[in-house]
Order: C-alpha cells, then structure tokens, then sequence
C-alpha cells in the first residue's frame, strides 16, 4: 500500500524530528522458532542461532539505512521470537539457561540492542517448560545483556493464575538480588503481563505469538514531545477541541510510522506486521508524558484529576493512530514508566506520584505499573500482591496490563536508582507496610469475570 506524503507533510515532519523529539522507537523482527524444536538441546540452541542470524541480517543495516533517507531517528532495532517456554519444553533449567546466552550471542551477531521472548504463558497454568523457564529466568537475566523476559499470568478469558502470581514475586526478587550489583537491573528486562499482545515490538515484553507469520516486522512510534507541542498550542481550549488537535498529531506520527514499517518489509522481505502508536517517554527532557499532563492544567502529573486527562491523551492517540493505519496493534496508547520519563521523576521526587496514584492511571492508559523502583527489603509476597492488583485490572476491564517493578538491592524509600540509558534514573518509592502475605499465598486461580450482566 503506497503511502504518498506531500512537501508540507515532510517539512513538518522534520520540524517535529528537529524540535520535538519524533522518533521511531523500534523496528522489531519477530521470527518465529517453533521449527527449531528439537530433543536435543545442542542442536535446538545451534538451530536457534543461525535462524535468528540468517533471519536478521540485514535488520539494523535496513533501520540505519532508512534513517538516513526519511531523516527520522530509528532509536532501536530488535528482535521477537517464539516464547521459549514453547520452543525448549522439556529442557533443564540450565540448558534454558545456555539458551537465553545462544540468544544473547545472536542478538548481538546481527547489532539490535534487545532481543524479547525469553517467555511463558501461564494465565490457565503451567506446562513442564512454563515451570523450567520460570525457575530459570533469574539466572538467565543475570548471564545475559540483550535478553528480555515476559510472564503471562491472568487473563479476561482465563482469569489470574494466583500460583504464577507468587511465583514472579519470588523470581523479580532474585532477579534483583543477581544483578544488585547494577542496582537490580535485570528486573528492568522482566515484565508480568495481564491479556498480553502477541505483536508487541516494544521490549521488555515483545514476544512472536503462536498466531503470528514465520516473520514479520512491527513498529513502534512515539511521540510525546509533538503531542506537547500540540497541547501547548493549544492553552485555554476546551477538552474536545484539544482531543481533536491531539487525534490530529496521531494520526501524522502513525502515517510516518507506517511509512517507515512498509519501506523495511520490503527491504528485508518480510511481511508487514502492525504499527504500535504508543506514546513512549524517554528520559529527555520535553519527551515526557508526565509534562503532557502538566500542559493540560496540572500543576503536577499525579495530582487530582491525572487519570482524567491521561485518559482523554490515550483516547485521543489511539483515534488518531487508527484513522492513519489499518494495521495498529501491540500496545498502542500512553506509557507511564516512571524511570524512562523525567517528568514523572520528577513528580515522584516532589510527592505528588505514588504507587496507589500509579496504578489508578493504569485503569486507562497502557500496560501498567512500569519501571517502579521500591524498596529492596520489599518482601516477594508484597511484590506478587501488586502485580495481582495490576492484572486484576487488565482482567476487568480487557485490556493488556503489566507490572516491571524493580526492588533495588540495599536501598530504601527516597534513595536513588541508576539504570543508564532509556532506562534512565528513578527515586525509589515506598509500598504499603502492611502485609499480603497470607492473600497471595491461597493459591489457585481467581475467576474470570462474567461477561454479561454489565452496569
């Protein structure tokens, strides 16, 4: 499908590039490994590697490429792959082990900076693999740069897989305790999702979903510093006029999105996937969603009336983003990680940003409670209690949420955390004192919800 741009369309497209930080967050391959099957560990790791190589060979050489032309930043190129837990079943913890390094080694072969898929699907319960990946993941983000891992325990549909619930608990804090010596920072490689997409290109949760192609290439855009500019222009007009203007800009950073994503399918030979329109942060300033919300009237994000505007921004974005393409998938909405955006350290620093506030706005926005840094004496029953709540709300209201909490070894409320990068830097905040413990520990599955008789 041609995407025809005129010369005022490219001229503002390169003011938003210059003074707004427009960006393509990721072009992400995912392959799927589901041939690589096979009994005997080494020959499954030797399949793995050199279908991940011959399959993303040219993946970063194309982004590079076609950032030079459009004169877009392509920030990152990484790849998806098969969950793990499906393609290794029946391997020991320690061959799941070597498997994350073979993927490791891969992704940096081919020069993408993340590679997703070190995966499970629990939300109805495990398979003998779930269980092995699960116990493995610890050890496997500790020995690894570029893994990324993902969790699915609830579901509308299924419900929420309380024993997996704990379970992730007790893995972050490992997590954390393997890699305390960068303040924890293999939690930020881990997520625990609620409804999970299965073409989502944003890490750490991007998998390649058992009902997607052999290959494919998805997209995420972003965007929050065009969206404050527009909020900005717009200072005094009334909720509906801004929620157009917002729609508007969408729609323009989707049709680049779009532009971008069909140019790399052709080159690489691989079918076009979806366009994920979130609106992802990144720690520089004037690219925070944060400072969105402070644009709209509010003195700080986190205040009385937060979840309001963040959910006419999310709204707004996904009518936009799906006026401009006819392939929006993934997440697509506003993300809030704390660490990744200054605006909302920045709120956190000054109080106004809680956890309880956090995971109210997650009722409305996308994923959840993302990149929290808490305290490292947090106990794992207090850490699976919170991703309960989370996936509580993603079963209820049908829609994906997730938690990516980081308890920072040795530290406390109010200290400081350093991830670098994307990552960024957060204030570590305090959770309840109160104890969770005997609740998360009742096992089972809690019911799906009904879905008739609504009010």
């Amino acid at each position: 499908m041609p995407l025809n741009l005129s010369a005022e369309e490219i001229l503002e497209t390169i003011r938003m590039v210059e003074y707004e930080n427009l960006d393509i967050r990721t072009i992400t391959m995912g392959i799927s490994l589901r041939d690589c099957a096979d009994a005997d560990p080494r020959i499954l790791s030797k399949k793995i590697y050199e279908k991940i190589v011959r399959r993303a060979a040219n993946l970063v050489k194309v982004g590079e490429d076609l950032q030079r032309e459009y004169g877009i930043p392509i920030v990152n190129k990484r790849i998806s792959v098969t969950p793990i837990a499906i393609v290794a079943d029946g391997c020991s913890r320690n061959e799941m082990v070597k498997i994350a390094q073979v993927l490791d080694k891969a992704a940096e072969e081919v020069g993408v900076n993340f590679i997703g898929g070190y995966s499970s699907l629990v939300h109805k319960g495990f398979t003998r693999g779930d269980e092995t990946l699960i116990e493995s993941i610890p050890e496997a983000l500790a020995a690894t740069e570029r893994v990324c891992s993902s969790v699915n325990v609830g579901s509308t549909r299924a419900g929420i897989n309380m024993d997996a619930v704990l379970r992730m608990g007790r893995v972050i804090k490992r997590t954390a305790e393997l890699t305390a010596d960068r303040d924890g920072v293999g939690c930020a490689k881990l997520v625990v999702f609620c409804n999970t997409p299965e073409d989502n290109p944003f890490m750490a949760g991007a998998f390649h979903g058992i009902g997607e192609p052999e290959c494919t290439i998805n997209v995420g855009v972003s965007g929050p510093g065009v969206v404050l500019s527009t909020v900005r222009k717009h200072q005094g007009a009334d909720f509906g006029t801004l929620a157009t203007a917002i729609k508007l800009t969408a729609f323009k950073v989707t049709r680049m999105g779009e532009l971008i994503g069909r140019r790399a399918s052709e080159r690489l030979g691989v079918p076009f996937g979806i366009v994920d329109l979130s609106l992802a942060p990144t720690p520089a300033i004037g690219d925070s969603v944060a400072e969105i919300l402070e644009a709209m009237g509010l003195e700080k994000c986190g205040t009385h009336g937060s979840t309001a505007a963040l959910a006419l921004l999310n709204d707004a974005v996904k009518k936009g983003g799906a006026m401009a393409s006819s392939y929006v998938g993934g997440l697509s909405g506003a993300f809030i990680p704390v660490s990744e955006d200054a605006g909302m350290v920045a709120a956190a620093e000054a109080g106004a940003l809680s956890i309880d506030k956090l995971e109210a706005m997650t009722c409305v926005c996308s994923v959840g409670l993302d990149m929290i840094a808490v305290p490292g004496d947090t106990p794992a029953e207090t850490i699976a209690a919170i991703i309960a709540d989370e996936a509580a709300i993603g079963m209820v209201n049908r829609k994906t949420t997730a938690v990516r909490v980081i308890p920072a070894p040795g530290r406390k409320a109010g200290d400081y955390v350093e991830f670098g990068g994307l990552l960024g830097h957060a204030v570590v905040m305090p959770v309840h004192r109160f104890s969770s413990s005997l609740f998360v520990q009742r096992g089972g599955r809690i019911p799906a919800p009904i879905q008739a008789l609504n009010n």
